[in-house]
Order: structure tokens, then C-alpha cells, then sequence
């Protein structure tokens, strides 16, 4: 999504030099969210991109994989050969972390890729004996998908709840339940000791019956290709990109998972893997290299949606420094949201159910707009309509 936005948004933006996008898969570009829905239960063959590259007069080197980065030389080192450039875009993305012991285990899984979605199909159409390692977002859409296969599911997951880290835990505690709703099986406090074929062993000797494993523990940023280049990477292992997500280097921009930048709006550096963030963030690199009048600092509302066990959650902003959090229904109802404050005014919102209030406390947090608690916690009061 990063990099073929970035080459969108310079066409449209008036670029008229050449523009080359290389990537080591051999597909054509393809959009990921389809991949743990549509795709993988056999809806769709693929998810790429309606584009038209030659159109556009975008070059499409697929199939290479990039090694390194010479800056001095403005050349990027591939198994096809150097490739120059005037300048460089990274949106290299993330991948996914791996659980240790159980590379090239017959049936174990990762869920990233066109191809990772292709290998899995046949998994669930043979409904197969599931066995998910992470209870995080791409776990409960992979259960999900698994469980309407009818697939026997369960999910282990190391901490005391799912969303671990991501949410409060009074937040994500409701959310455990929608797994035995669906069918599905949670172990939380769960560690995996060791993978076998067809065998999960848990850290208290529990051994469980897999015939796939699927681990989706998180993801890491794409930079390992980046050592020895002089650019500056944090120590997540983004590139630590400015606030017009220049990087450290002349000429080199990042984007998208791979790339961390400044918030002024939450006061610290955000790594955010989330397909909103690869859409907005290359018009601010286009923007750059066209070097036009002066564009806004990129500091955006992150976002983003999950589909999981019939319900759609949607989260806006971060909530890491609120100091107030206001629920909006509960976790009993069909629809309920929370919204967090800072000093009364909006800084972050999840919504289950309730898409009106997504769009509305957004729209909020992006104008720092002040609110009313007592009438934000009415779920019948909109709430646009409870600015102070």
C-alpha cells in the first residue's frame, strides 16, 4: 500500500519524472486486509490493486528483492543489480515475528502474504484441527475466518487476556468472550514451550492437537536490509523518519510500517502498522519530493478496523497519556464504544458496533475539540453533539 500510494500520489501530484517500484514478491501489487477475510475463505483469488501502472507510467520491478543501501553511490544493491536513484522511497513494510523453534515445522504458519493466505486456504477447507498462537488483531481475524470454515480453534495466548498492551484491560476483557461465542477455545497465560508436527506443547506440559498452527505474535519493521547504510533506525527498528517523513539521510524518504515519525499531536514518536497510515502518509512524502509550497507536518489521527467473531471494531487516536475514559453503552450491549480524554478534549475512541460514533469522535480528536464527559457517556447522545 506504501509504496504504490507513493507512486500515485506523485503522478497526481504533478511528477513527471520516472518513477520505478520494486518489490521482492512477484505478484502484482495487492492490497492485505483481504488477505485474513475474502482470500483466505476463498472469496477471492487475489486483491490487487485496480491500478493501471503502465498508464501511470509506473515501472514494476516484482520478483527483486533489494539488499542494500549505498547512499554515497544513490544506489540501491538488488539480486538483479544496482539500481540508481535521484530519490529513494522506503516502504518496505514490516514482517511478521516468528516464534522461536518453530521454523520448518511441518504445519506452522505465518499470515502476512498472498502466498501465506494461499497456503492456509487449503488448511481450512480440509477443516482442519487449529491451533492460533497470539490473541492480538491478526489472531481474532484468522480465528474468525477459521471458526465460519469450521475449523476446530484454539487460541493461546501468553499474557492474561487478548489485546494484551494494546487496550485497557478493562476494555479487551469483554472481548475474551466473543472467542467461546464463536466457538473458538482462549488460553491466556498460555507460554508454547515447543511445536512438534501436529502438536502444540504449552510451557505446563498441556499438549494440544494441531494439525496447522498459525502464530501471529506481531510484526517488526522491514529494515534489516538497512545495516550498514548510516541510516538511522530506532530501537524498534523503524527508520526514524521527521515529521515530512524525511529520514536521515539526503534524498531518502520512508513510509508505512517500516518508518516511525514524530506526533506532535500525542507528543512522542508513533511506529503505527496499519494500512491508514501506508494510505496517508505518501501524499506527504509526494509532497516532498515535489518540493512545492511548504505542506503540514504528516502527524495524523492513526486508525484503523478489525473484523472479528461478527462484530467491527474501529479504533481512532492514542490513548497511551488520556486521563479520563468515558464508556458509551457496555460491553453487555450489541454496540458500545470508549472514549479517552485529555483534559476533555477527545484524544482517542474505540467503537464495537457503533461506526456513527467512530466518524464523529474522530472528526473530534482531529480538531482537539472539548467535550462534555456526562454527555459523551449518554450512548443516545451523538457526539458531535456533546461539544462543550
Amino acid at each position: 500500500m506504501a509504496g504504490v500510494q507513493t507512486a500515485v500520489a506523485l503522478r497526481e501530484q504533478g511528477f513527471t519524472g520516472p518513477v520505478t517500484l520494486v518489490g521482492a514478491e512477484p505478484h502484482q501489487p495487492y492490497d492485505r486486509p483481504p488477505l485474513s477475510k475474502a482470500v483466505l475463505l476463498g472469496k477471492a483469488e487475489d486483491s490487487a490493486f485496480d491500478i493501471d501502472f503502465e498508464a501511470l507510467d509506473v515501472e514494476l520491478r516484482l520478483g527483486v528483492e533489494v539488499t542494500g543501501l549505498r547512499a554515497d553511490a544513490r544506489e540501491v544493491d538488488t539480486e538483479a543489480g544496482p539500481v540508481p536513484y535521484d530519490v529513494l522511497v522506503l516502504a518496505s513494510g514490516a514482517h511478521p515475528v516468528t516464534l522461536p523453534g518453530s521454523e520448518g515445522v511441518p504445519g506452522v504458519h505465518l499470515l502476512r502474504t498472498l502466498d501465506d493466505a494461499a497456503r492456509l486456504k487449503p488448511v481450512l477447507e480440509q477443516r482442519h484441527d487449529i491451533v492460533v498462537v497470539g490473541a492480538g488483531w491478526i489472531g481474532a481475524e484468522f480465528a474468525t475466518a477459521a471458526r465460519q470454515a469450521g475449523c476446530a480453534v484454539t487460541v493461546v495466548e501468553a499474557a492474561d487476556r487478548p489485546l494484551a498492551g494494546a487496550l485497557p484491560d478493562e476494555v479487551v476483557a469483554p472481548m475474551a468472550d466473543w472467542y467461546a461465542e464463536s466457538g473458538a477455545e482462549l488460553l491466556t497465560g498460555a507460554r508454547v514451550a515447543h511445536i512438534a508436527p501436529g502438536e502444540v506443547v504449552l510451557a505446563d506440559g498441556r499438549a494440544l492437537p494441531a494439525e496447522a498452527v498459525v502464530v501471529g505474535i506481531g510484526a517488526r519493521p522491514a529494515t534489516d536490509w538497512l545495516d550498514g547504510s548510516g541510516i538511522a533506525l530506532g530501537p524498534d527498528g523503524s527508520v526514524t523518519a521527521d515529521d515530512r517523513l524525511r529520514t536521515s539521510l539526503p534524498g531518502v524518504y520512508a513510509v508505512g510500517d517500516c518508518a516511525s515519525f514524530p506526533s506532535a499531536r500525542y507528543g512522542e514518536r508513533l511506529l503505527v502498522h496499519h494500512w491508514d497510515n501506508a494510505l496517508q502518509g505518501p501524499r506527504t512524502v509526494a509532497a516532498g519530493i515535489m518540493g512545492g509550497p511548504a505542506a503540514p507536518p504528516y502527524d495524523p489521527v492513526p486508525y484503523f478496523w478489525s473484523e472479528q467473531f461478527g462484530r467491527f471494531v474501529q479504533y481512532a487516536g492514542h490513548h497511551a497519556h488520556a486521563d479520563a475514559q468515558v464508556w458509551r453503552g457496555g460491553p453487555a450491549d450489541a454496540a458500545w464504544s470508549v472514549l479517552w480524554l485529555r483534559a476533555g478534549v477527545p484524544v482517542a475512541l474505540l467503537a464495537v458496533g457503533r461506526p456513527r460514533d467512530l466518524a464523529q469522535g474522530r472528526k473530534l480528536i482531529e480538531a482537539g475539540t472539548e467535550v462534555d464527559p456526562e454527555r459523551v457517556a449518554d450512548p443516545a447522545v451523538p457526539l458531535k453533539a456533546a461539544v462543550r
